[in-house]
Formats: structure tokens, C-alpha cells, sequence
């Protein structure tokens, strides 16, 4: 029982520390701050496609989007961060031109990249479960997280990719040109996140001190 209770355990998350004491006595509020995170975390990741180039042997364009899905998802926790993402694709398939280089529809989502767009959903939703066991506060699991999550956009990106050019070919460009982007892409999170949590609770600390001096 003991075992099972620490497993089902559920950590806040970064957003839930910064905004739960805030909304505690309020019914109204949750709700219109999970809206606002929402649009405010599409408008980001439609904002990270806008900084996008092509390597000249692969279909899939170079954006900062893979970091920004991945950090959305340990900030915002497993169902906010897959609804932020998610209304992004929403956003692009309605023609929105949310997508790397200003694009916009539901071809894109089927095209060629489609399957990194839906790897994104799911990255965030895995990142925001291991967010809320415990992971993203140091520099190693926030790294072994990410890690995690690039693996799962890159396995949707390729299995996708493959089927309009072969799987071998669809590795080679979808994944090999990458690799070392996403490595720093890692090492810029597992340098922010702690650093993140720390400011927290420096917060914390403060209003536990400006209480108690009351």
C-alpha cells in the first residue's frame, strides 16, 4: 500500500507553484488562467516555427519549436501542456499560419511532417507526466526527460515521413540532421528548469518571510 501510495503521488508542477497560491480562493480564476496559458503557449510555439530553414536534404524544416513543445510540457504539467499544443494544431489547421514559415492547414498536418506535429502532442503529454512524478527540477532529469521526449516526436516524425519515402531514407533526413540541435536544445532546458524552480521558491521564501514579518 505504502508503495502504491508513493507511486500515484502527483508533484506539482512549475506552473502549479507559481500559480496555486494565487488561485486557492478562487473559482473563476483556475479556469481563466488555464485559457490564457493556453493561447499564451500556442502564440509562443507559432511564434518558434517562424525562426525556421531547410537543410537542403531533408523535407523537415529547422525551427525552436522542439524546445518549446518539451518545456510547455514540464511547465504546464500532462493535460494543460497536451491541450496548449493541441489548440496550436487546431489553430494551423484552420489556416492559421501558425506553422514554420508562416504556412497554414490541414495539408501541412498531413503532409510529410505531419507526424512531428503529432509527436509534439504527444511528447507534451508525456513530459508533463513525468513533470508531475517528480522530473524537470535538477539538470539530469530534466535532460533524461527531454531526451525521452525528442525520442517520441522523432519516432512519430519518422514513422510518418516514411511512408512517402521510406523509412531508411525518412531516418537519414528526419532525424540525423538534428541530433545536434536537439543536444543543445537539451542543455539550454536542463540549465533553465532548475534554475526556474529555484526562482520559485526564492519567491516562496520571500512571501513565507513578508507573512510571518506581519
Amino acid at each position: 500500500m505504502i508503495a502504491s501510495s508513493s507511486r500515484s503521488r502527483r508533484f506539482d508542477t512549475l506552473c502549479d507553484a507559481v500559480l496555486a497560491p494565487r488561485l486557492n480562493d478562487d473559482r473563476i480564476l483556475p479556469l481563466m488562467s488555464q485559457i490564457l496559458l493556453v493561447l499564451a503557449g500556442s502564440m509562443l510555439l507559432a511564434m518558434s516555427a517562424q525562426f525556421a530553414f531547410r537543410i537542403p536534404i531533408s523535407p523537415v524544416p529547422v525551427t525552436g519549436q522542439t524546445l518549446v513543445v518539451l518545456l510547455i510540457g514540464m511547465v504546464y504539467g500532462s493535460r494543460l501542456g497536451a491541450a496548449t499544443v493541441l489548440a496550436y494544431l487546431v489553430e494551423g489547421g484552420m489556416g492559421l499560419p501558425v506553422f514554420a514559415n508562416g504556412t497554414g492547414g490541414w495539408p501541412v498536418i498531413m503532409g510529410p511532417t505531419g507526424g512531428y506535429l503529432i509527436g509534439f502532442v504527444v511528447a507534451a503529454l508525456a513530459l508533463g507526466r513525468l513533470a508531475e512524478r517528480g522530473m524537470g527540477r535538477g539538470p539530469v532529469s530534466t535532460a533524461f526527460a527531454m531526451a525521452i521526449g525528442t525520442i517520441i516526436i522523432y519516432a512519430f516524425g519518422v514513422s510518418w515521413l516514411g511512408q512517402f519515402i521510406g523509412v531508411g531514407k525518412a531516418f537519414a533526413a528526419g532525424v540525423m540532421p538534428f541530433l545536434y540541435g536537439d543536444a543543445l536544445k537539451l542543455i539550454v532546458a536542463a540549465g533553465l528548469m532548475p534554475l526556474a524552480w529555484a526562482a520559485v521558491r526564492g519567491l516562496r521564501r520571500g512571501a513565507d518571510t513578508d507573512r510571518d514579518a506581519e
